[in-house]
Formats: C-alpha cells, structure tokens, sequence
C-alpha cells in the first residue's frame, strides 16, 4: 500500500463528518446513528439525501453547496477517495454534507423508515455480466432495501454512461410498474443547463472526455415491496 493511502487513511480517522464502522457494528444489527443522522451526526433536522458509490464525493458536495436547506450523505467503501471528499468538507466548512464508509449490501443498518427523502446512485460499477445483475444498484434485491428507509413515494436518481445499465434499469421499473419521472439517453443534450445535473464526478468526466454519452433516470419506489425483475427471453 503506498504512503499517500497510509496518509489518507490516518487522516480520515479524525475528520469529524466521516463515519467508519467496523462490520461488527452493522452486521445483524442497527448502527449507533439508525434514525439520528439529522440530530446527532448534521445537528439539524432537514432533508436527508444519500448518494451511493460517491467515490471522491463531487456530486455530494455539488448539491450540499446547491441545497443548504438539505443534508447530504455520500456512500463508498473506498477509504482513499472518501478521503478527498472529507478534506473538503473540513477545508470549506459544509454544514451539510458527510460521508460514510461501508458496502451498500450493509446500507439497511444505517437508516430508520422514511429517515431518507431522496436517493442519488451515480456512476455505479454497471456489472455487466449476467450473472452478476443481482449486484447492480438497481436491481431488485438493493430496490428492496432502499424501500425500507425511503420516504413514501421516495425518488431515486441514476445517472450512468453505461446504457446496458439504464435498460436493465428501466426493465426494473416497467416490470414492477414504478413511476418515471424523467428519463433521458443523452442527458447534456436534452437536458443542458441544469445546474444540478451538470454536477460531474470524477468518471463522469472521463466518460465525456471518451465521447460517451451520459444516461439519467428518475423513478420512484411508489408501491410496496417486495420488488422483483425478470430476465427477458431472449430466444424468442
């Protein structure tokens, strides 16, 4: 492991709004912050907002300094990005913004029901193999468990360059009769000068520079669970 990442991960221990459970902590169980993000973690009871796989924490940071009157909470496992977007939040002194540091299949540990008003997946690995579409961030099983602590008619974004995503995704949706809010291929042709669209990450920024174009999908968990999908028959 190089220097920096020691450095990184030594200073991560003392940033104030980065949280870093041990898996003893969440595993079979509820973390000492279920239900009390606003009141012991921000101090200030607002709309709270999660991004998952928030890498270096641009888009989190984007809409804290967009929304002051939300809090924003960005997900990663990645102790060496996270620490970027930690840095950050210490260095401008947002009020409304924090990272935690965990896998998302352990992200029912976290939060209460409808602790959480809306749900940013940005850039997630699209784990384009078949058998692995159980592990995509919008497939049933994660659907699932964003149900349980979203708001009633809770939103969820997802904003991708990878358009096998987007179509699973929107097979999702259709399959389980979610209701769409916007859709787009191409977003920065369709949807150019929204501010808080524009907001890029860091892969975000690689994928364009590629020509790739950029995906986005808003949707909302408006109806219970149990959430489930169907691979198509491709034989026909």
């Amino acid at each position: 492991m190089g220097k920096y990442k020691l450095r990184r991960f030594a200073e991560n221990e003392h940033f104030k709004h980065l949280i870093q459970p041990d898996i003893a902590e969440v595993l079979n169980q509820k973390h000492r912050l279920f239900s009390k993000w606003n009141a012991q973690f921000f101090e200030k009871e607002q709309p709270l907002v999660l991004e998952l796989g928030c890498g270096k924490g641009e888009y989190t940071l984007g809409l804290a300094r967009n929304f002051p009157e939300k809090n924003f909470l960005g997900i990663d496992i990645k102790g060496a990005r996270l620490w970027r977007g930690a840095k950050t939040v210490e260095d401008e002194k947002i009020s409304n913004a924090g990272f935690l540091r965990t896998r998302i299949e352990f992200i029912d540990s976290f939060f209460a029901p409808s602790e959480i008003d809306e749900l940013w997946i940005t850039f997630p690995d699209p784990q384009l193999k078949e058998r692995r579409a159980k592990k995509r961030l919008t497939a049933p099983g994660f659907l699932n468990k964003y149900n349980q602590f979203l708001k009633p008619d809770g939103i969820i974004h997802l904003k991708t360059d990878s358009k096998e995503l987007y179509d699973f995704t929107l097979d999702v949706i259709r399959q389980n009769k979610l209701e769409i809010i916007d859709q787009t291929e191409n977003l920065y042709e369709t949807h150019a000068g929204n501010p808080i669209l524009a907001i890029q990450t860091h892969y975000e920024q690689l994928f364009r520079g590629k020509g790739k174009n950029i995906t986005y999908l808003q949707f909302r968990l408006n109806r219970p669970a149990p959430f489930q999908w169907e691979a198509p028959d491709e034989s026909n």
